[in-house]
């Protein structure tokens, strides 16, 4: 079998879309055998951090360009048997497409988004889910979410594959990570950590505002408040709550970071705080949770799926709430290394070997349908 998977996003700092898919890839490359895996990628030094046994393609970075033109001709010079992509399939699209659709919040939540960004999202996401042959989600959440919005979906045709923390995240020892951190960033005090692109679904406002609440009602903690992930349009608001927020000596934030300086931002912190308003699998708690960090996140969403139970859950909307879960893991010790421990196992139940299996299923899954449906089909791909 020749599988191909749109790998655009890998080198570009698209966050949580490349994590999905270099882990993905990684994952795969194992297990290949006699199957074959085109990777189309769009920045010069991907081939190389990729394994060996995956050819790579380049494609342009332009998402017109890549959708509308380059990666239909890529599939026809290939000649894969199907496409895996994530929320977008290319148009004119000549074999089988798979796509990963990690969530709908720009149906159910379009604010979040640009306007611009959201009616792309929502036009062609609906025009890839009609036309592929399955969808894959991390969560029961999402699933539940996907079939709501497009209702006339047939239910076994989303499949959920949970996402798990990358093997690079670790618990490491303590000292040295606070020494990076030192060295780094210039953290010198103990602090709490989150993780996530400046945006609006992912609270840093409310974060903000419910540390410096935490600072008013406990002063006599030392933690400062550490905030790593992308700039973006919504940055600067995020940066203005800081400002106005009465403790902005207290915050500080690192811009978009490397895994390895996330592993050392992770292992360094006391507690990892994920205030987000809306997850279709929140893999930053999961990390925080295999780093052995104790985690404070919202109850949203597919979050409580995914701790179940491992972390101090919380109303996004509450600020009291968030100043309370935090204040209840920085003062007591005992909790702290509870939830850490709890955190732990938890973490152990993902793993991309798990997420790389179910996927290479499914693929074979369509890959038989598609043959038993097509004769013609079955012919034209015979090797």
């Amino acid at each position: 079998m020749r599988f191909a998977v749109d790998a655009h996003a890998i080198g570009r700092h698209l966050t949580g879309n490349e994590v999905y898919v270099r882990s993905l890839l990684n994952a795969l490359a194992p297990q290949l055998q006699s199957d074959e895996l085109i990777a189309y990628v769009s920045a010069d030094s991907v081939a190389a951090s990729l394994p060996a046994n995956i050819q790579t393609r380049r494609v342009a970075t332009n998402p017109f360009l890549r959708l509308g033109f380059e990666l239909g001709m890529r599939c026809r010079q290939d000649r894969p048997d199907l496409l895996h992509v994530q929320y977008t399939a290319p148009l004119g699209c000549p074999v089988p497409v798979v796509v990963s659709v990690h969530d709908v919040s720009f149906l159910e939540h379009p604010e979040y988004f640009t306007r611009d960004r959201a009616v792309q999202l929502q036009f062609t996401v609906r025009r890839t889910v009609h036309r592929a042959a399955r969808i894959l989600t991390g969560s029961e959440f999402s699933k539940s979410s996907i079939l709501k919005v497009y209702g006339d979906l047939d239910e076994d045709k989303v499949v959920v594959v949970p996402n798990a923390a990358a093997g690079e995240f670790r618990p490491i020892a303590r000292e040295i990570a606070t020494a990076a951190v030192r060295d780094r960033f210039r953290i010198h005090a103990p602090f709490v950590l989150s993780v996530g692109d400046l945006q609006p679904r992912k609270n840093q406002i409310g974060l903000i505002r419910a540390f410096a609440r935490l600072l008013r009602a406990c002063p006599q903690l030392k933690q400062n408040l550490v905030m790593a992930g992308k700039e973006t349009w919504f940055a600067e608001q995020v940066h203005r709550a800081a400002r106005e927020s009465g403790v902005a000596d207290r915050i500080q934030f690192c811009g978009f970071v490397s895994d390895d300086d996330l592993l050392h931002l992770y292992n360094a912190c006391d507690v990892f705080a994920f205030p987000t308003f809306y997850e279709g699998f929140g893999l930053p708690a999961l990390e925080a949770m295999a780093c052995g960090r104790s985690v404070v996140c919202s109850h949203t969403s597919a979050l409580p799926e995914v701790v179940d139970g491992a972390a101090i859950l919380f109303d996004p909307y509450a600020l009291d709430e968030i100043s309370r879960a935090l204040a209840d893991l920085l003062l007591d010790a005992e909790l702290r290394a509870r939830m850490e421990r709890l955190g732990l196992q938890r973490a152990a139940h993902f793993s991309w070997q798990k997420t790389a299996d179910r996927t290479r299923a499914v693929f074979h899954d369509v890959l038989e349908k598609s043959r038993a449906a097509s004769p013609v089909y079955s012919q034209s791909i015979a090797r």
